[in-house]
């Protein structure tokens, strides 16, 4: 018997037919489950947000060496040349 690690619910999979890298989904929270390792078996949860936390790096590289937008640099030109 296979348990999703998000929610704990029983995933009906024959242990003996996945394989590791297969991705699984759970009935109850829906969540993506990757088989890391077999006999055990032993599943990690793909997260759902990597493409928001890709944004929020890039965002902060931004931040972190000062560059501003080129969008915000136009608005300070014009607020200079009032």
């Amino acid at each position: 018997m296979i348990r999703c690690p998000e929610c704990s619910a029983e995933i009906d999979v024959d242990e003996d037919e996945v394989e590791e890298g297969e991705i699984l989904s759970c009935p109850e929270c829906e969540s993506e489950l990757e088989v890391s390792q077999i006999h055990p078996v032993h599943l990690n949860v793909i997260s759902e947000d990597l493409d928001d936390e890709d944004e929020e790096d890039e965002e902060e590289e931004i931040a972190e060496n000062g560059d501003v937008p080129e969008e915000e640099e136009e608005d300070e030109e014009e607020e200079d040349e009032e």
